[in-house]
């Protein structure tokens, strides 16, 4: 073993002793009824190695460590957490503070609840729901299970051709806080065509005079709603992409009812 491999399995090794020594702590911490002293232990921490001390936790003392979450904070943890913890979170939880966090998941992830949950409680949900969250919900649970349809975030960001460099990425820049990924930007026509496609990168580099017709690829790989999640694991591997474009039959860009 190199020098190199050495320090990357004693980092790995140190960070995974730092996550047990959270947990550790945060159930200490929890049975005392420290509470402000568990808020201060799991504020500096990421939200993945939040949601891991959270699910290693006695069933008991979980729903007590979420509800020290500041609200913004709790949804991203809560998405990270095994479906079974999240399961006994929305038992445990007061009828509010549930429907908070199921309206305020990205879609995707909220798909990926209701998948693990009984038809009784998904249909109470989807009620509950606001009219917008309830219909792009609707629309992922018409896809078949384990195909891209079911899988696709709604939640991106799409700019036109005759836009400038500047131009888009004062768009990025007013949405991003409000969208699931940045880092690849959509191009698509008037009748939701997907035209091209560029990188936040290529963006930010880019002439700001420049339309982004000029910039953007138009040979995009793409795939369709009804692709199998292998399949696109496959495709994501094979061509080292954080994302892929998902596409109707029309190749029309799918993220409301119009899709199908």
């Amino acid at each position: 073993m190199n020098e190199n491999n050495l320090e990357t399995v004693t980092s790995l090794s140190s960070d995974l002793s730092s996550r047990e020594n959270i947990t550790f702590q945060l159930e200490e911490l929890l049975i005392a009824g420290n509470y402000d002293e568990a808020k201060l232990l799991l504020e500096p921490s990421q939200p993945v190695d939040i949601a891991d001390a959270i699910g290693s936790l006695p069933q008991i003392l979980q729903a007590l460590a979420f509800r020290l979450l500041k609200k913004n904070e709790a949804i991203e943890v809560y998405e990270y957490l095994d479906p079974v913890v999240q399961q006994t979170l929305l038992e445990r939880l007061r009828s509010g503070e549930v429907l908070e966090i199921v309206e305020r998941m990205s879609p995707d992830d909220r798909v990926q609840l209701f998948d693990e949950l009984p038809a009784k409680v998904v249909r109470k949900f989807l009620s509950a729901l606001s009219p917008g969250e309830r219909k792009v919900t609707a629309e992922l649970l018409g896809y078949e299970p384990e195909t891209a349809g079911r899988l696709m975030t709604t939640e991106f960001i799409d700019l036109k051709e005759m836009q400038t460099a500047a131009e888009a990425l004062s768009l990025v820049r007013k949405r991003a806080p409000f969208t699931e990924t940045i880092y690849s930007l959509y191009v698509t026509d008037k009748e939701r065509h997907l035209t091209g496609i560029l990188s936040l990168r290529d963006l930010v580099t880019a002439d700001p005079s420049k339309p982004i017709g000029d910039v953007m690829t138009r040979d995009v790989v793409n795939i369709s709603t009804n692709t199998n999640q292998e399949e696109v694991a496959r495709a994501i591997q094979r061509y080292d992409f954080l994302a892929l474009p998902v596409v109707d039959k029309e190749k029309k860009t799918c993220w409301d009812s119009n899709c199908r």
